[in-house]
């Protein structure tokens, strides 16, 4: 069975989440996740992890977004805050805030269907440069 991308990727964790990207430009990426129970805590809300995940790809989609030429980007720091427990479906916006030639820092909000904030997160992503024959990786 083939896969769906997910902004142009293959990402099987996504595929178990079945999380839908929504819109990609130059700085900007948007998905969703509809809250099912297998992706539940104790409490029958989103499960942090699922929330966290969410955030990071997207936001990481958006950097992307920025270094075409590039091999992709990945993840060097984020910070999460829980503002409010997501339920049904919740989508993610991520922007990029700073965009340089190694490092790109990004945001993103989770809100759910009602608008309301569930999780804000800052996160940086380190650039990965194609490597030509005999090159090594950075």
């Amino acid at each position: 069975m083939k896969r769906a991308k997910f902004f142009g990727l293959d990402i099987p964790f996504i595929d178990l989440l079945k999380a839908k990207e929504e819109h990609w430009e130059k700085g900007r990426a948007v998905s969703s996740v509809e809250v099912r129970p297998e992706l539940h805590n104790s409490w029958e809300y989103a499960h942090g992890g699922v929330v966290m995940t969410l955030l990071d790809v997207t936001m990481g989609s958006a950097a992307r977004s920025m270094v075409p030429h590039a091999a992709g980007v990945v993840t060097v720091d984020m910070s999460v805050s829980f503002m409010s427990a997501g339920q049904g479906r919740l989508t993610v916006e991520a922007r990029v805030l700073r965009s340089g030639a190694s490092i790109i820092f990004c945001e993103g909000e989770m809100r759910d269907a009602n608008g309301e904030l569930v999780a804000k997160a800052m996160a940086s992503f380190k650039v990965k440069r194609k490597v030509s024959p005999g090159e090594t990786a950075s």
